[in-house]
């Protein structure tokens, strides 16, 4: 998928603007830049196991499914994204242009398994070190019609408990911000039809009440 803010099966663009750190973050409502199959119902709450939501985004039709840690599903290794929890029940999130927010993410270097990729990625996009981590389940999503049609991204989604470094952007990451737990979804920048595989990974992490 194209879109830059749907991390779970996104692919990185470059940056198109550069900005200065926030802090904590005003509330944001989310917005929905994709949208929904015709005809189909996303559902209300959490994804379930093995589940299939049917999503409409960026001219492509994908089958979004969740998958628990013991059963990684078959398809193209994607990286990681991972629940950044910060000190006092805030959550970290970051953008690469100040408008489209969500958690970091990205894809494997070389023969990096899925931690490895994580770790990475927090101190690349989030200037984050990871204190403990653990491993929520996968994101499986296909594409059924479309040019990548028969394309299979696996994302890891992890809850991590981070460190914050100072605010010192590298590479296409130049935003970063803290919102509170209690009302995260309404700050990323997300597809309605994701919502269910975000739910369930906040659920997996502990945080839905607070978050959902």
């Amino acid at each position: 998928m194209r879109s830059r803010h749907l991390y779970l099966h996104s692919r990185k663009v470059r940056l198109r603007s550069a900005g200065e750190v926030t802090g904590l973050a005003d509330r944001r409502h989310a917005r929905t830049d994709g949208e929904r199959s015709p005809g189909r119902t996303i559902p209300r709450g959490p994804i379930g196991d093995g589940q299939e939501v049917r999503v409409h985004d960026g001219g492509q039709e994908w089958t979004i499914t969740w998958h628990t840690p013991d059963s990684v599903p078959d398809g193209r290794r994607h990286g990681s994204a991972g629940i950044c929890l910060a000190p006092d029940e805030h959550i970290v999130l970051v953008s690469a242009d100040g408008t489209h927010w969500d958690w970091p993410a990205g894809r494997p270097k070389g023969s990096e398994d899925w931690e490895a990729t994580l770790r990475r990625e927090l101190r690349e996009e989030a200037c984050a070190d990871v204190l403990a981590c653990r491993l929520l389940g996968f994101s499986r999503g296909h594409c059924v019609i479309g040019q990548e049609e028969g394309l299979v991204l696996v994302r890891a989604i992890w809850q991590a408990d981070v460190e914050l470094r100072p605010w010192e952007p590298r590479f296409e990451i130049h935003h970063r911000r803290l919102v509170p737990v209690t009302d995260v979804l309404s700050h990323v920048t997300v597809c309605e039809g994701y919502l269910p595989i975000y739910r369930r990974a906040l659920l997996e992490a502990g945080r839905l009440a607070l978050g959902g």
